[in-house]
């Protein structure tokens, strides 16, 4: 009898132990040919359900923590800085100007380190600058009254003009002389005039053009005007321009107001007590004496001395002619030029255009 074949049973392969490092649910056994679909199967809805698992979900979509940057040893640009603070190095680079570089500072107080000293009495109410303004009327009061004529002076006024706008170029040119003009003339200046033209070139100018080409009472009342109203509206302007509208940027009625009261006010001490009192000049417009044109009068169906004004009302017209223009000129802006530049000239041509009319 033929002895029967035993077949051997299947023998059992064992996992091998995961280490200890190794984490328990990253570790999967062999699969064997027979139970790859079962097994696949398995993986897969296990890891189905560790992608369900918030502790994997919060692991899986965490973002890698950065390291906090060390502090490099080159230092960041000067003016780069994100938390807008300005480097004291970038303060004394000589490939850029100097007060440039420092206009980027965040200090209220601008640009010239004086001001910083005297916030007050410079900065904010700007004596110095306004006692210069008041002066230069005055002195021109003065002249008048010691019977200098005006072709005499526009000579010495061209003759300051050319050095000092040739000394203003200079500064703008070279940044270690603009740095010493400020920290010498910084009192006077303000801080649109450290990369400006200074104003008492336009100052200059102005006052120069009245006189050399207007006659003599209205180049004077047109200095005066400069010098009294343009100070009278700045400083009203400054102190309760809030409580008034505005007019335009940085004109306020309460500045444009106190600039007609002290024209009115300039004209009557001119026409009313100067001008008696040191006498008139063949050379001037207005004598005393205001005359409505014969076409106007013709047109009112007036006769005679009809349409003549003199004396105090005739000075109150003028008074009243003068504040006007006065206002209009230091509020009007003509191509953004320095009002020590527009208030005489405008003032003037004002002044000059009414006594045509009526003189």
């Amino acid at each position: 009898m033929a002895q029967k074949s035993v077949i051997p049973p299947t023998p059992q392969v064992s996992a091998p132990t995961p280490a200890p490092s190794e984490g328990q649910e990253s570790y999967f056994a062999p699969i064997s040919g027979s139970g790859t679909r079962d097994n696949t199967s398995f993986a897969e809805d296990r890891t189905r359900a560790r992608s369900r698992s918030p502790k994997s979900l919060i692991t899986s979509t965490a973002q890698p923590v950065s390291q906090p940057k060390q502090p490099s040893s080159v230092p960041s640009p000067p003016n780069g800085a994100p938390n807008g603070h300005l480097s004291p190095s970038s303060a004394v680079s000589s490939t850029s100007s100097y007060w440039r570089t420092i206009s980027r500072s965040p200090s209220p107080l601008g640009l010239i380190p004086i001001h910083r000293s005297f916030r007050s009495f410079i900065h904010r109410h700007e004596i110095p600058r306004k006692a210069l303004h008041l002066s230069i009327g005055f002195f021109t009061l003065n002249l008048y009254s010691r019977g200098v004529s005006t072709q005499s002076i526009h000579p010495w006024l061209l003759g300051a003009l050319i050095p000092i706008a040739s000394t203003d170029y200079l500064r703008h040119t070279f940044p270690a002389f603009n740095r010493f003009y400020i920290r010498v003339l910084g009192a006077l200046m303000r801080e649109s005039e450290v990369e400006g033209w200074n104003g008492v070139i336009w100052y200059l100018l102005g006052a120069w053009t009245v006189l050399r080409f207007l006659p003599k009472d209205v180049g004077v009342m047109s200095v005066l005007l400069l010098s009294w109203c343009d100070t009278a509206a700045s400083t009203a302007g400054r102190l309760y321009g809030r409580y008034t509208p505005r007019i335009r940027k940085g004109k306020s009625l309460a500045g444009s107001a106190a600039a007609m009261g002290v024209g009115i006010l300039t004209a009557g001490l001119f026409w009313g007590w100067a001008v008696p009192r040191y006498g008139f000049d063949e050379a001037f417009m207005f004598h005393g004496v205001l005359r409505v044109p014969g076409m106007m009068k013709e047109m009112l169906g007036w006769n005679g001395d009809e349409g003549t004004l003199g004396g105090w009302a005739a000075l109150g017209v003028v008074s009243l002619w003068s504040g006007i223009v006065a206002s209009a000129s230091e509020v009007v802006d003509i191509f953004g030029w320095d009002d020590n530049l527009t208030i005489p000239v405008l003032s003037g041509i004002g002044l000059w255009g009414f006594f045509k009319v009526f003189c």
